[in-house]
């Protein structure tokens, strides 16, 4: 039989204390096509079993070191695809159906005839083979929900999350590793997980990696090819450093292209001796990879213009307390009070963000407010009225930025009041929305506490002091009782880092 037969066939080991046994059970299945090796006990056959993956294990009850019964155990919790049959003595009939109960496919009477073994043989590859259909049907639903759940996302992390997740359950990875290739500083490791049914060598302390992928090798092997699975010390082209005391046993990888460019790689890797990655396993991950490249990159062009955006709140944020002196730092201030304010009062930490992006901007309406809004004294009442316009200013400016429109009801309503004597709409109580509850606190702390044209700043207790005698009338009592701990929190955790506060 050439290589290439032997390869495609059913791989069967057989474990017997008598030699003739094994040789004459050897040559039988051989000569009827399987590829055969054996195991003079149930000792030496987990030493092989832990080399080389086996369809099936015929194996005698009764043997020295090892029995069948304790093969069984060991086969049932480390090699859980390789069906095991039993072959026994009329005189253990009862032991070998005990073993049928642990999980053993069937037995074998001795003295029995090869035409016997075989026809058990095959039913029990049938089995595999459904039971490979039905896994497949799993890995075809998985395969769903993992697409949906990538397509349904612009999170750089979910998207690689649920990519691990798929790699480390449903290709059954032991290690799954995504690299990425950066245009100006080339390929890196953006992600990895370890399967938690790996076990780690005693001698390696979590905290060390158990291998390096070289991203260059994957670059170069996937610039010509599509397809890549390979087993024990031919992948070990693929990886800059593994560890002492680990050994790669199978790796498939699959690449990440978007219109033709390859922009990554999903590798899974097996240091489980008795796991061998198989193509359908290799296909399911391609799939993942081909459902996720684009995905990728969508998030990372989304994650590109969330930096824009960032950056363009900031330049707006800066050029409003440029207005003159008295303003500067007062957006930046407003921003870092409403974020821990907001994060006091548990706010999901999307609409956290909302709130410190909308502080920044929360008086761009008076670039719209032709007048100096800093002059010593009072304003004038003509002067007030162009004041109150701001917020609305505000808005207007923000309406027609799609991007920006989340953070408009902060900066267009952080003035209302909680008795409704707000303006620009007069809003009263729980029709103001959350986010410009909190700035108007916010706000208004830093107005006291820094110092204006017309006055300079006043004490943090006296600013702390109008907070609470307001609360329930300018505040909402909640935002302003909270706020008045979270202040404090705050100005101890700047004092522990050696910062000089105002009193």
């Amino acid at each position: 039989m050439d290589s290439a037969s032997m390869d495609s066939a059913p791989r069967v080991l057989v474990v017997d204390d008598e030699r003739v046994i094994r040789e004459i059970l050897a040559d039988f299945l051989t000569l009827e096509g399987f590829s055969v090796r054996t195991a003079e006990d149930g000792s030496a056959a987990l030493t092989e079993l832990s080399k080389h993956p086996y369809d099936v294990v015929i194996s005698d009850l009764k043997m020295p070191k090892v029995g069948g019964l304790e093969l069984l155990e060991s086969i049932r919790k480390n090699n859980p695809s390789t069906i095991t049959v039993i072959m026994t003595g009329f005189g253990t009939v009862d032991t070998a159906i005990d073993a049928m109960k642990r999980g053993a496919f069937d037995y074998v009477l001795k003295p029995f005839k090869g035409e016997e073994v075989v026809y058990t043989i095959q039913r029990a590859l049938d089995k595999r083979r459904l039971d490979a259909e039905n896994l497949r049907l799993k890995e075809s639903l998985s395969l769903y929900k993992v697409s949906e759940a990538i397509s349904q996302s612009l999170s750089l992390e979910e998207v690689l999350g649920t990519v691990k997740d798929a790699a480390i359950h449903d290709v059954r990875a032991d290690v799954c590793s995504v690299l990425l290739d950066d245009p100006e500083t080339g390929w890196f490791e953006r992600t990895r997980a370890e399967s938690e049914t790996f076990h780690r060598p005693e001698s390696m302390p979590a905290e060390h990696t158990l291998l390096e992928l070289d991203g260059v090798a994957f670059g170069e092997f996937f610039r010509d090819a599509g397809v890549l699975l390979v087993h024990g010390p031919r992948a070990r082209m693929f990886f800059r450093n593994v560890n002492e005391g680990v050994t790669v046993h199978s790796l498939a990888a699959v690449p990440l292209r978007v219109r033709g460019r390859l922009i990554g790689v999903i590798a899974a890797v097996s240091l489980t001796a008795s796991h061998r990655f198989d193509e359908g396993q290799r296909k399911l991950l391609a799939m993942v990879g081909s459902r996720a490249a684009a995905a990728i990159e969508n998030a990372r062009l989304y994650e590109d213009l969330k930096a824009t955006f960032n950056q363009t709140i900031q330049g707006l944020a800066r050029a409003i307390d440029k207005m003159d002196r008295y303003t500067a730092g007062h957006s930046d201030r407003v921003a870092i009070y409403a974020e821990i304010l907001a994060r006091r009062v548990q706010l999901p930490p999307d609409v956290v963000e909302v709130v410190r992006q909308a502080a920044l901007m929360h008086d761009i309406g008076k670039i719209g407010c032709v007048m100096n809004l800093n002059k010593p004294g009072k304003l004038s009442q003509e002067e007030y009225e162009i004041f109150k316009k701001h917020p609305g200013f505000g808005r207007d400016i923000l309406e027609p930025i799609r991007f920006l429109n989340p953070i408009i009801p902060g900066v267009h309503l952080h003035h209302e009041r909680w008795d409704g004597r707000g303006y620009p709409l007069g809003l009263k109580g729980d029709h103001i929305p959350m986010i410009a509850r909190i700035i108007s606190v916010a706000d208004t702390y830093d107005a006291m506490t820094s110092d204006r044209s017309y006055r300079k700043a006043l004490p943090h207790d006296v600013a702390t002091g109008e907070i609470e005698r307001c609360s329930g009338t300018q505040f909402d009592p909640y935002c302003a009782n909270e706020f008045l701990t979270v202040i404090e929190d705050h100005r101890d955790e700047l004092r522990a880092r050696g910062i000089i506060l105002p009193e």
